[in-house]
Formats: C-alpha cells, structure tokens, sequence
C-alpha cells in the first residue's frame, strides 16, 4: 500500500517553523512592548494538515524541510500529530524554512515568511504524487508562480478534488493560473479577492461573484468577522461568522479552509460547510482551539 493510498487529502505547501510575538495591548510601527514568542509547527499546507487532522482525517505532507535539527524536529512534531511525513523532500543543501510574526490586541502588525527552501526544491516536492491522482488536495500559493502555473494546467491534478489558497495577500497573484483554467476551489479573503479581480469589492459576495466572473470555477471568500461567501455556478451562499474576543490572527484562515474541506469531504450540504469553518475558526481566534 502507497502513501496515497491511506491518507485522506494531500496537503502541498509550506511546512516550516511559526515563530510568533504576542502582545495583549494594541501595537503599532515601532512599538517595543512587553509579550510572548513562541515557536510552533506551521506554514500553510501545515496548518492545514493540522487542522484536518484535529477534525478527524488522515493528511499527508507534500513539501520541503531540511536535513538539519530543525528539519528533524519538525518533522517529529509533524508525525507526533498525526500527520503522514514520508513523502516530505528531504534536501541536506537547503535549510528548514520558517515564517516570522508580531501580533498584537489588534490584529497582525507584521510577518516575514521565509520558504526559499520549498520555491528552490520546485517540482522536487511533486515526485511522489501518482500522475492522474483523484483524492483531494489542498494546495498553498508559497510555490512558485512557474510550478503553481504548471500545476493548473497539467493533467497531473486535473481530477483531483483541488482546494487552493494563496497563502497571504502578498503571494495572490500566484494564483491567476487556476482562473484561467477554471479548475479547483480559491479560499481567499476579501482583499486577496480583490488583487485577483483587479477591483476593490465592500463585501464577500461581490468579490466571491467577480472571482467566477474572471474564471474561477468554485471561490471561497472570507472577511475576518464579516460576512463570509461560498460560490459556485449555482449560486452564492454568504453567512456571518459569531462574534468572538480575538486572541490570535496567525492560523485562523488555514483552520477555516481545513473545517470546510473536512464538512465537505464528509458530504455535508455547502450551507452547513460554511457554517462549521466559521464556527471553527471562530473557536481558533478566541484561543478555545488547541494547536
């Protein structure tokens, strides 16, 4: 029995180190205040995969982490949560990758995220995948523009069950390939929506609407604690999020995309889908989620 064959979803993406610095008051440019940092699992295809196996299912890992201490212990910490790792590129030239965050009482102030190692390794991190692979797989916008683009029209994924997210708004044009070829499901927020387009939208529903007007084939659109959109060819579904104290930002859109990929890989109707990642994420930002 193959890898693919005992897992529930392909995760394929960024895997690296989350090193984030919180503090409970509001922050600004320049602000040097008092906090915590922590140093957790992370990258989007790993927060995904997380958040997936939090919700029951089996996720395997597509991506690039080092031969070095960091790598290894990554990897441990991947496999202590049950995610499937053997399939992970092992590079012993390129280093671990990690991603870097201060977070105050009011939101994100700033990120750097650095995954060199998973855009230099390309389509290395692909081997494993069987060409005509039909599971299901979430796909994050931390490869590069080249492999992203090749990967929308190559018959490799063309009868997956493909879910797609840029991974910040900085790297959303990375996925203008999948409107073009109209293939998968966009998870984007509202802003993300809008660099895709080339608008500015007031509201989910009108950039979930513009993202199958330039192509898309399914979008999912997301507006922090407003009104969140999923549309598809027979129309638009739009909910609002419950109102909750937030706590922490970094994570809060990965755990929203694996909640309604789990809801939907287990047949719920789309109206529930979109209500359990919103109630899910919710839980996520109040710090009632464990991670």
């Amino acid at each position: 029995m193959t890898s693919t064959e005992h897992t529930d979803i392909m995760c394929i993406g960024s895997v690296l180190w989350d090193v984030i610095g919180r503090c409970d008051t509001a922050m600004r440019q320049g602000s040097d205040m008092p906090g915590r940092i922590t140093r957790l699992p992370g990258g989007v295809a790993l927060n995904i995969a997380m958040a997936l196996a939090r919700f029951g299912l089996k996720p395997a890992l597509l991506s690039a982490v080092g031969r070095d201490a960091e790598g290894d212990e990554l990897i441990a910490a991947c496999a202590a949560r049950g995610l499937v790792t053997d399939m992970i590129y092992r590079s012993d030239d390129l280093p671990t990758d990690r991603y870097m965050a201060v977070e105050g009482a009011n939101g994100l102030i700033a990120a750097v995220a650095d995954a060199h190692s998973l855009e230099a390794a390309g389509e290395k991190i692909l081997r494993p995948l069987p060409e005509g692979f039909t599971g299901a797989v979430a796909l994050d916008g931390n490869l590069t523009v080249e492999l992203l683009a090749t990967m929308a029209s190559s018959p490799l994924l063309a009868e997956a069950d493909l879910r797609v997210a840029p991974a910040s708004p900085g790297k959303a044009l990375r996925l203008s390939p999948f409107l073009r070829t109209g293939r998968g499901t966009l998870y984007v927020n509202l802003e993300e929506a809008g660099l895709l387009c080339q608008a500015g939208f007031g509201s989910s529903n009108d950039a979930a609407a513009g993202l199958l007007a330039r192509g898309a084939l399914r979008a999912v659109v997301t507006d922090g604690g407003n009104p969140a959109t999923v549309a598809e060819s027979t129309g638009l579904i739009t909910q609002t999020p419950p109102p909750v104290s937030v706590t922490r930002v970094t994570g809060a859109g990965d755990t929203f995309m694996a909640a309604h990929i789990a809801a939907e890989l287990r047949g719920h109707a789309p109206d529930v889908a979109l209500n359990n990642a919103l109630s899910a994420a919710a839980q996520y930002v109040s710090g009632e989620t464990k991670i």
